[in-house]
């Protein structure tokens, strides 16, 4: 079997596994964030906290809730990393230094999970599992709660009220996260993937020396990693460390946790707004996207001219043998297109072309299928920006799920899709400009102006992948991609839930004749269009500087 029917199989197979799975999970949230009922361990939660479940908040003060919480999340995780030197558990690691730290701590209460350290070397077994994994599973929920928040303001019509932070902050932790994460946990440790509470021991020699590696509650950490989206290795070779992805199946497994609830909240999205068809057309939209781009990322790889290309079938540099091409570009994609930034691969050893896919992907805003809520509440600002669009062609007000999209409406939507870009050309043109900055690159021209372009766009992205030959872990780096995954985490999160309450306040506006039906096959090529060509529009000059540079000049 050639390595490319090899790669369509495996395609094939994930698609259809996400098929399996996209009802049943589905529906599932969607009873999870509609339900009054509260099990007994999530009423010790609120009972610790001090919050009220059942008490309705308006988008304000569910957006405090959100910041708070987060705030603290913050703090805690900071002081868990300075403290290190004297707690149990550190396995002899002294305490992380403050600039990282801090990158750190914002990095992994985003979503982002940026690493400018070497996991294995820096962090022991208490702030792996105490801290890292549990904002891998907090993180996650935010997100799922901010994206169903939004879609209640669709639902629900004469009302500013958007539900319960805590509430639904504590269920997607209790009632989706957990339980599938002790299942793939499982599944993964019958994989080879490693899980104990091990110290730093030897596991050989090699050319005189030995090797020397430490053990760790790796798959319990590996698949919330991948499930929600976070994307934090507990190495630093992240998913090509065979203590975190030691075989085919297992990469393959992975992908599928990435992919799960991203693509199945667009079916939750349905269920609740109470018009299954207007889910299947968000699902459409992302589908194409996704299986477009891998296409285009298999073709890139295993296309790529020269000899040395030619004997190793395809473009091998920085790929894990055991997966191959067909692997590590199913995982790049995957990676990229959601905000989970774990690798398999080194994105930095792709081709021009391939590095730039990889880039798009995060420039595109992370929405096809996304993050684990934060791909759904993206997407449905898109679907707004193609009414709007749409509405304009026509010479009508635009609509969506009966919704009038007026002039505060499409603000908001404006706001939240310019935030990320300012912060990627922003931050990117500073370290460009600044001589010390620059000093971090260890490659020149196209190449080293994409790893710094790359770094500020997984970071502001929420991402967390990083092109691999930047040295990050200086204090410029540190403090300015820190500040970029904070804002371009929670300053979008602002306009959406701003939009959810104005959208929840309105009253229906019935359907007629020339209403813009947007279940349709039109509406999701019109959403498609719209979103390739304002990503293009924002970030295309940056891309023939770097990527569309490297791959013409290859």
């Amino acid at each position: 079997m050639s390595p490319v029917t090899a790669g369509v199989l495996q395609l094939l197979a994930l698609i259809a596994a996400l098929a399996l799975a996209y009802r049943p999970l589905g529906d599932h949230m969607a009873r999870v964030y509609s339900s009054e009922k509260h099990y007994t361990p999530e009423k010790w939660v609120y009972k610790a906290i001090g919050a009220n479940p059942s008490a309705e908040m308006r988008w304000p003060a569910y957006l405090r809730a959100v910041l708070a919480f987060s705030a603290v999340s913050v703090l805690f995780l900071y002081l868990l990393q300075r403290l290190q030197g004297v707690l149990p558990g550190s396995l002899g690691f002294v305490s992380i230094d403050p600039d990282q730290a801090f990158n750190t701590a914002a990095s992994f209460v985003a979503n982002t999970n940026w690493q400018s350290y070497y996991g294995e070397q820096a962090m022991g077994h208490v702030v792996q599992t105490g801290g890292l994994a549990v904002q891998n599973f907090v993180s996650a929920a935010v997100g799922m709660a901010v994206a169903v928040a939004l879609v209640r303001g669709f639902a629900r019509s004469r009302t500013g009220e958007l539900g319960n932070f805590w509430a639904d902050l504590v269920r997607g932790v209790f009632r989706i996260l957990l339980p599938i994460s002790v299942i793939g946990a499982i599944v993964l440790v019958a994989c080879g993937v490693i899980q104990n509470f091990a110290g730093i021991h030897e596991v050989g020699r090699f050319m005189g020396g030995t090797q020397q590696w430490n053990g760790g509650a790796v798959a319990s950490q590996e698949v919330i990693k991948e499930l929600g989206t976070n994307g934090g290795g507990y190495f630093n070779a992240n998913s090509a460390h065979p203590f975190e992805n030691p075989t085919p199946f297992s990469n393959l497994f992975e992908v599928f946790l990435i992919l799960l609830i991203p693509f199945a909240l667009t079916r939750t999205f349905g269920r609740m707004v109470g018009n299954l068809r207007q889910g299947y057309a968000i699902l459409a939209t992302m589908g194409i996207i996704w299986v477009g781009f891998t296409a285009l990322m298999m073709w890139t790889e295993f296309a790529h001219p020269g000899p040395a290309f030619d004997v190793a079938g395809g473009a091998m540099e920085g790929k894990e043998t055991r997966f191959g091409i067909a692997g590590s570009s199913i995982f790049a994609v995957a990676t990229t297109l959601t905000s989970t930034g774990a690798v398999n691969s080194f994105h930095s050893s792709y081709t021009g072309f391939g590095g730039g896919i990889t880039m798009l992907g995060m420039q595109l805003g992370e929405i096809a299928p996304g993050g684990v809520g934060s791909g759904l509440y993206g997407m449905l600002i898109m679907a707004i920006i193609a009414v709007f669009i749409a509405g304009l062609m026509v010479g009508r007000t635009p609509e969506y799920l009966g919704k009038k999209i007026g002039t505060r409406e499409i603000k908001l939507a404006a706001c939240y899709i310019l935030i990320t870009p300012a912060l990627v050309l922003c931050f990117t043109a500073a370290a460009m400009a600044l001589p010390t900055p620059g000093n971090s690159m260890t490659n020149s021209g196209a190449h080293g102006f994409s790893e710094i372009l790359y770094a500020y766009t997984s970071g502001a992205n929420n991402n967390g992948s990083a092109f691999a030959g930047l040295n990050a872990d200086t204090q410029w780096f540190n403090s300015t991609i820190g500040i970029a995954m904070l804002l371009g985490r929670f300053l979008p999160m602002v306009f959406v839930l701003a939009l959810a309450g104005s959208l929840a306040e309105q009253k229906p506006v019935p359907e007629t004749a020339g209403t813009l039906r947007t279940d349709k096959p039109l509406y999701a090529g019109l959403l498609v269009g719209t979103i390739l060509i304002i990503t293009g529009l924002t970030y295309f000059p940056a891309l023939a500087l770097g990527p569309l540079a490297e791959g013409l000049a290859a």
